[in-house]
């Protein structure tokens, strides 16, 4: 069982947590295609979503052509909020707008060049739909839940669920 999630609620909930923990796996939307751990830079005004990449990995090759399906998959550190999100991958290049905006410590450790490290590109993911799942009780509601569940034999609620549309 779960509780009524609204689309609109699913999709606030999703990019406050993305706010705070960013970090998911983003892959191409093909067979056989493995996703990699990405760290996601939202922009609010536009919806898109930034990666910091080397242009010498495999996801930015295979990117580099033109425009690809991708999917990014979410899980918050708290494991309150869960997303698969579908949309276009592409590469932008190196913006420095973009670059400065979001620089910090750990970004700097992937280029010794800086913010103008020649390897340095970044991807632009535009997101067009995904599911999220919320549990506002987080791990120990989960785990009262499945505990409940099994001396109840009752299915646990373990939150909500939505389709959402993010352009």
């Amino acid at each position: 069982m779960s509780h009524d999630l609204t689309p609109a609620e699913a999709e606030a909930e999703f990019w406050k947590s993305l706010k705070h923990s960013n970090t998911g796996m983003l892959g191409l939307d093909r067979p056989g295609y493995h996703s990699q751990p990405m760290t996601a830079f939202r922009e609010e005004e536009t919806g898109t979503i930034w990666f910091f990449t080397r242009k010498d990995t495999d996801l930015a090759r295979d990117v580099a052509t033109s425009g690809q399906s991708a999917m990014f998959s979410y899980g918050s550190k708290d494991q309150k909020v869960w997303a698969c999100v579908h949309g276009e991958l592409s590469v932008h290049g190196q913006d420095r707008a973009i670059i400065d905006r979001h620089w910090n410590p750990v970004l700097a450790a992937w280029y010794p060049g800086g913010k103008d490290d020649p390897n340095l590109t970044i991807l632009r993911f535009d997101a067009d739909d995904g599911r999220v799942w919320v549990s506002e009780g987080g791990l120990f509601k989960f785990a009262y839940e499945i505990a409940k569940a099994n001396a109840t034999k009752t299915l646990p609620d373990a939150g909500g669920v939505a389709d959402v549309n993010l352009q």
